[in-house]
């Protein structure tokens, strides 16, 4: 069932029961009791208020490092995919970005204006929400290196500006001791050379694509890197590169990455991930973290 209502710039849209392998990278998942997608901020506010207390909420940005399972989830999805996106520079060298922004247009962004720190964020594959909430990382940076405020939203609505210090940041993870949500941050960056820049965005990409499966349906990094390890080392060495459960297998490219060969259900992707686990537990002593989250109800 759909229903929205247009607004000047963008529209309210509610769904019931909506299929989530639509919204996500690999492209498997059941349906969301709700999926709900903002016109703006005041309508967020509005629709957070009118929730029944203690409805499961899932928020969503481009679908990667999301694994939803078969059965779906019973509960309200809300989706910042071209919502609050905007990217505005306030200083110099500071940048306020919006939680529905892609990382990689803020990398974009960043090098037009010529700011250097950003360009990182051109390899990882998802929002600017996204990347707050798990303090995201590629080519050995990471985005709360960058943070200098955030804008949150509770459950009763209301917007609320938190700075680093009230956070417990660590490797691809933050932790709060409020249920709130990130919508926006401001990021402290350095003046420099445009051209240059922009040729570091453009290696960066380069480099992911030559390197990781960019076209293939994965959700991004499958497991947080060990310490002083790298998890697609420990995979590959266990002789687990290209195997295969159901249609979820283990990327010939990167064996970080698992990918849906067309037919994979979240099942065998879920499957796929505890078998790793298993064999390189088994063969090297080191259990393997997933950086992707999983969330549902099995079918």
């Amino acid at each position: 069932m759909r229903s929205s209502v247009e607004t000047a710039d963008h529209y309210t849209m509610l769904l019931i029961d909506e299929p989530m392998s639509r919204h996500t990278t690999w492209r498997v998942g059941g349906p969301a009791r709700y999926y709900f997608q903002p016109a703006d901020e005041a309508d967020l506010s509005d629709f957070l208020k009118s929730l029944p207390a203690g409805e499961p909420i899932l928020w969503l940005g481009l679908g990667s490092n999301l694994l939803v399972r078969d059965g779906g989830f019973r509960g309200t999805v809300i989706a910042m995919r071209g919502r609050l996106d905007d990217i505005e520079t306030l200083t110099p060298n500071r940048l306020r970005v919006g939680a529905g922004a892609p990382t990689a247009l803020v990398a974009r962004h960043a090098a037009r204006a010529g700011l250097c720190g950003a360009a990182f964020l051109a390899g990882i594959p998802g929002t600017m929400g996204g990347a707050l909430a798990m303090n995201a990382g590629a080519f050995g940076s990471e985005t709360w290196e960058r943070v200098i405020n955030v804008q949150t939203i509770d459950r009763q609505g209301v917007i609320h500006r938190r700075t680093p210090l009230e956070y417990k940041v660590a490797y691809r993870e933050v932790k709060t001791p409020r249920e709130e949500w990130f919508i926006g941050c401001e990021l402290q960056l350095e003046p420099g050379d445009t051209d240059a820049e922009r040729n570091e965005v453009q290696r960066l990409l380069k480099k992911r694509n030559e390197s990781q499966p960019v076209g293939q349906p994965s959700a991004g990094s499958t497991f947080r890197n060990p310490p002083g390890d790298h998890a697609a080392r420990l995979i590959e060495a266990c002789g687990l590169k290209g195997f295969r459960l159901g249609g979820a297998q283990v990327s010939e490219k990167h064996a970080n990455f698992i990918i849906n060969t067309g037919t994979a259900r979240a099942a065998d992707i879920e499957g796929l991930i505890h078998h790793i686990q298993q064999i390189v537990e088994g063969q090297t002593g080191v259990r393997l973290q997933p950086e992707v989250h999983i969330v549902g109800e099995p079918a």
